[in-house]
């Protein structure tokens, strides 16, 4: 019998193992234990439990995309702090698992073929996660879809704009005398807002059920308020159903752990 569209390509394909007070020695043969030495990575951010997935992230609106969902789903991983003020994210060892030298990135070592598999860019890592496990992603073709074109708006919209904005509000373009610049990423920010705030309207999440498309987009509107100090000048109080639609995610206990997500040092 020919394989259905959600058969072959929506249902889960392999086993998940998640996260449990146990430790790894009783859920796995040492003998067994993934190896992960062909990853230059690890080398320079050791595993300490190679039979979890490893997270090499930093608590930035992309990295805790990936933190909350492995919280959401109860995947047992390791997290690595990528120290981006260090530029530790063009060390050539992560450069070596991501040539982009952007966090985050994993390493599975229950890949989908059972060997470890290396993923970045944030929206890869979500939708992988969501197939890995069949959490938070419809198995409803047409909601799928839907739920990636959100995810998709996210990245290619919401990230690079507000984090544009941000550059001028909190880093060094807030120096500058010029401020067209500025108030071009804030106009586009608001229009933005707009379109989410419009896509809640009478919603609770941005596609039905809770869903990677919320994931994905939390960490950048939290952002707005908590790093950037954005929330006056974008009038963010008038995007009613935006900022209860976060109101909502936020409390989410996942949500909370996964914004503290690699721990930055004290």
């Amino acid at each position: 019998m020919t394989a259905s569209f959600s058969d072959a390509v929506i249902e889960p394909y392999f086993r998940v193992t998640a996260r449990s007070s146990q430790s790894p020695s009783q859920h796995q043969d040492r003998r067994f234990m993934p190896d992960l030495s062909s990853f230059p990575i690890t080398q320079r951010w050791p595993a300490s439990h190679p039979d979890r997935l490893q997270l090499y992230a930093a608590p930035t609106p992309n990295g805790v995309k990936v933190s909350i969902m492995l919280e959401e789903t109860g995947l047992a991983y390791e997290p690595h702090l990528i120290d981006i003020s260090n530029n530790e994210s063009k060390d050539p060892a992560f450069v070596s698992l991501n040539p982009n030298g952007r966090i985050p990135a994993i390493i599975d070592p229950a890949g989908p073929d059972g060997r470890p598999i290396a993923l970045w860019e944030s929206g890869a890592i979500l939708l992988y996660l969501a197939d890995k496990t069949g959490q938070f992603i419809s198995t409803e073709p047409g909601q799928r879809y839907e739920t990636l074109a959100w995810v998709f708006f996210q990245m290619s919209a919401i990230g690079p704009m507000f984090g544009q904005l941000g550059f001028f509000l909190r880093f060094a373009g807030k120096d500058y005398e010029d401020k067209r610049p500025r108030q071009r990423f804030v106009d586009e920010s608001r229009r933005l807002l707009g379109v989410l705030d419009h896509r809640l309207e009478g919603r609770e999440w941005i596609v039905d059920d809770y869903s990677i498309a919320d994931i994905a987009t939390f960490g950048w509107v939290n952002a707005l308020v908590e790093f950037y100090a954005a929330g006056d000048i974008l009038g963010l109080s008038s995007y009613s159903n935006v900022q209860a639609w976060l109101e909502r995610g936020l409390a989410r206990p996942a949500v909370q752990r996964g914004l503290r997500i690699p721990a930055r040092p004290a």
